[in-house]
């Protein structure tokens, strides 16, 4: 699926090393089907050149306010309007001071001036002292008052070899952040906390039992929530994926331990979200050491016993979050959805064929609830954690604090 289809960007690249960054950012970008014009400040020509931002976005680049291949002389014009967005990334120091005093010397200044309403995005860039510093930190007041939207700055190493605040967030983050800002806000206030992944239950110090599951729904969903505006905490079984940017994550082993971190999270949520692939059982008579093979046919007797119901734990805390639950079945998905969402009190179950989701990065997800059984279509899981994400936002009793 390509997340920005249909949208034009205009790309903003300030003075700053960081500009290698962003050469990835506008490829990702154009890889989720959007059109790119680039602009670039003087400052930003001496850290990469329009020739390779060129080459990359297959369009002019711009960096000349009298440009005299724009007929009118008007690019600032021409650029924001049809935009749907403008990202400054990198955003640097000087420019997010005269962004903020509305100054317009040059062109990428001047087209963030005569804007309109198109929006706009920075992504600052700097040494953590001149991020930190009290005229830096009144001018993103400022411009977060004036709606302009600040993406960080992340915190790490820097260029200068000092290590704090101040680096310009990684490529993906960004491009998350892009595609955000286009999605409506139905969860804006909202905390929500989902699981995801799947559980893993020790047998000795080196084996497990565990399951398919990739994350990849639990994930998905996680994203569009936090893109939604909500306020998401995910907790998380063994898994290879990144965490969406945005997402507090915290990390599970077993479905005893998931069930812990999930009850000291959830007792303030507005909205708990049960993923995760969980398992109904744990190994009793886990042995304190490797189980030796004694011989070609040895017998390995397990002993087990059951595991915590998280979903049901959380669905009967008094003033408890309003809960969702998932049903990964291989048959008969209406009869065993139906009848778990009644077992464990929940208003929504949701269901799909396990072996056609496990690891896939499409699924098809069933919708179970009061009024019966309700499927949407096959869909990238990105864009179908969006449409049960819009679906849970329509069903929450807005009216009160707590379903």
């Amino acid at each position: 699926m390509r997340e920005l289809a249909d949208k034009r960007i205009v790309l903003g690249l300030t003075g700053g090393i960081a500009c290698y960054k962003t050469a990835e950012l506008l490829r990702r970008t154009l890889d989720q089907g959007a059109t790119v014009d680039v602009v670039m400040t003087e400052a930003a020509t001496r850290f990469i050149t329009p020739t390779t931002m060129q080459a990359l976005s297959g369009r002019p680049v711009f960096a000349d306010t009298f440009d005299a291949r724009v007929p009118n002389s008007m690019a600032h014009i021409n650029l924001t309007r049809g935009a749907d967005a403008i990202l400054v990334a990198p955003a640097s120091t000087d420019f997010i001071a005269r962004l903020a005093h509305g100054l317009a010397d040059d062109l990428l200044a001047t087209l963030c001036v005569a804007r309109g309403a198109c929006p706009l995005l920075v992504a600052p860039a700097m040494n953590r002292e001149m991020w930190q510093h009290p005229a830096t930190q009144r001018n993103i007041r400022q411009l977060a008052e004036d709606g302009v939207i600040v993406l960080g700055p992340g915190s790490g190493d820097q260029a200068c070899g000092e290590v704090g605040d101040g680096r310009m967030l990684e490529p993906q983050e960004l491009l998350s952040e892009l595609i955000g800002a286009f999605q409506p806000k139905t969860l804006a206030g909202r905390r929500i906390v989902i699981t995801a992944g799947p559980t893993s239950e020790a047998i000795d110090p080196v084996r497990i039992i565990t399951n398919r599951s990739s994350g990849k729904t639990g994930y998905a969903i996680a994203r569009a929530a936090q893109q939604a505006g909500a306020q998401v905490v995910l907790v998380s079984g063994p898994t290879m994926l990144d965490t969406p940017y945005g997402v507090r994550r915290v990390d599970a082993e077993s479905a005893r331990e998931m069930h812990a971190a999930v009850m000291n999270e959830v007792r303030d949520a507005d909205v708990f979200i049960a993923v995760a692939a969980v398992a109904d059982w744990h190994v009793a008579n886990v042995s304190p050491q490797k189980i030796k093979k004694t011989g070609r046919d040895a017998p390995m007797a397990l002993q087990f016993a059951p595991n915590p119901d998280i979903l049901a734990d959380v669905a009967r805390l008094p003033d408890g979050p309003w809960c969702v639950g998932f049903a990964a079945e291989t048959e008969n998905l209406d009869e065993y959805a139906q009848a778990k969402r009644a077992r464990k009190g929940v208003a929504l179950m949701v269901g799909n064929i396990a072996q056609q989701s496990m690891g896939a990065d499409e699924t098809q997800l069933v919708l179970f609830d009061d009024g019966g059984t309700h499927p949407l279509p096959r869909l990238p899981k990105d864009e179908a954690a969006r449409r049960l994400i819009y679906t849970i936002a329509s069903r929450l009793p807005w009216d009160a604090d707590r379903a």
